[in-house]
């Protein structure tokens, strides 16, 4: 919060994007007895598995043990949660009025809330907490297409490409939830939020400004207006990242396709950034984790306004003690 408010505190400070599980040996001894479901719906559990990076990595920040899909849940979309990600029972683009299929009922996330609650009783005063979601078009493009595993959503493009009445439409609802599900982390005591847009490179840019950008506008308002930093995470979206104004957020955060560099070249010198170490490097060993490191910690060096993160979250092969060692590295490097 230091840094987010322009305080440097002598390095920058660091969480990673999906670290509230997957690469944790305690959080995977949770898993074996639990569901995802049932760690989502149970406070007690849920603000556990927020706190565990705090504790067995050392982070500088709690995010929020949650999924992106809450918002098509609250909208009467059933899934389940696989092996191979997300499955819709039944995706939009195969309902002649897809439109039909949406009931937005947002009080239906009153459970993401009580862990939020408990998160605050049990969380060191100096961690702050991170909300967030997905942002409309990462999360249409499962709405639509119902299968997670296919990464690049060619069903769900090609709908968004042959039904852009229907799509905006659609953009509108969800939006419309996302604020009030926003709206109410902000209410139980969230610090920062962070709008996840994993797809936001799917489509070209330009077509991105179009369709998207307005409904990011109106969640960066919301969120802003409340005092709350906002953190945008617009994977993909390469050189498009240029187009971003300190009006819509607070923070950048880069993917690992974008040099830091470029990115500090390209974006407003009043947004701050937040990234971008590739998270298949933790597959390396430590000489070459190190090595990499050393090139983030030469950037810190005269970027102030800069949170260490990932380039997207971690994977959940990951092996701890790498997580671990970077970690290390990150508090106890040479910074001056």
């Amino acid at each position: 919060m230091q840094t987010i408010a322009g305080k440097y505190e002598g390095r920058p400070p660091f969480w990673f994007m999906r670290q509230a599980g997957r690469v944790l040996p305690s959080y995977r001894k949770l898993k074996e007895k639990h569901s995802l479901w049932e760690m989502m719906n149970s406070p007690d559990i849920g603000a556990e598995v927020t706190l565990l990076p705090v504790v067995d990595l050392g982070v500088d920040a709690a995010i929020l043990f949650s999924d992106i899909l809450m918002v098509p849940y609250a909208m009467g979309m059933g899934f389940e949660f696989t092996d191979n990600g997300p499955v819709f029972s039944s995706p939009l683009a195969g309902i002649d009025n897809p439109l039909s299929k949406l009931n937005p009922d947002p009080s239906k996330l009153g459970f993401v809330y009580s862990i939020i609650d408990r998160v605050i009783e049990l969380k060191p005063a100096e961690i702050p907490l991170i909300g967030f979601c997905g942002a409309p078009l990462t999360v249409m493009c499962y709405m639509i297409q119902g299968l997670g595993k296919k990464s690049d959503f060619p069903e769900a493009i090609k709908f968004i490409y042959e039904n852009r009445t229907v799509t905006r439409k659609i953009i509108d609802i969800v939006t419309d939830v996302s604020i009030e599900y926003i709206n109410g982390q902000i209410a139980h005591g969230i610090d920062v939020f962070q709008l996840f847009d994993t797809h936001a490179g799917l489509v070209p840019a330009e077509l991105y400004d179009e369709l998207f950008m307005p409904s990011i506008r109106r969640i960066s308002r919301v969120v802003r207006e409340k005092n709350t930093p906002f953190i945008f995470f617009p994977k993909g979206l390469g050189t498009g990242i240029g187009n971003i104004t300190p009006d819509l957020c607070d923070y950048l955060s880069i993917d690992w396709q974008t040099p830091l560099d470029m990115a500090r070249r390209i974006v407003h010198r009043d947004i701050g950034l937040q990234g971008n170490l590739d998270p298949r490097l933790l597959y390396a060993g430590k000489e070459e984790i190190a090595a990499e490191m050393e090139k983030y910690i030469q950037f810190g060096k005269s970027n102030r306004n800069w949170i260490f993160n990932l380039g997207h979250g971690f994977i959940k092969d990951t092996p701890y003690e790498n997580a671990k060692f970077m970690s290390d590295r990150i508090k106890y490097g040479k910074w001056d």
